[in-house]
């Protein structure tokens, strides 16, 4: 049976005013552990933590990426909701729309990831866990 590591759970609101306050430098950090911790937990789900940051720091000259990134990590905490057993409830488009919005995509995405580490009661940061689904939402690919 499929397993991975439990993520750590952070205050979906402490996240996005740590990134306010830190002039946006926590974000990033954040960003790269978000999509580190989808990959640690599915190894099916297959991304690269630092060029998802890239396409917010960079890329943001360029308009798309940002958002292609955002809509993408999304997914990832989608498919990593499914291999938890939980319903797939995170939408990577409205991901989009929250981040044009003040950037709250933040407050929306950690909330979405601790919905994965509260399903694994008492399991520390780290712990390898079970996944309860081998299956990937239908209609998705892992990317």
């Amino acid at each position: 049976m499929p397993q991975g590591a439990v993520g750590k759970k952070r205050q979906p609101w402490g996240v996005w005013g740590l990134s306010l306050i830190t002039i946006g430098i926590y974000y990033y950090v954040w960003w790269y552990k978000v999509n580190r911790e989808t990959r640690d937990f599915d190894s099916r789900i297959t991304v690269n933590p630092a060029l998802s940051v890239l396409a917010w720091i960079p890329g943001s000259y360029l308009v798309i990426p940002p958002f292609v990134s955002a809509f993408r990590t999304g997914k990832r905490i989608s498919q990593a909701q499914v291999a938890a057993g939980l319903p797939a409830t995170c939408n990577g488009g409205l991901g989009i729309l929250l981040a044009i919005l003040a950037s709250t995509h933040t407050v929306y995405y950690q909330g979405q990831m601790n919905k994965i580490w509260d399903s694994y009661e008492g399991a520390a940061e780290g712990t390898v866990v079970p996944h309860r689904s081998e299956s990937v939402p239908q209609g998705q690919h892992i990317a």
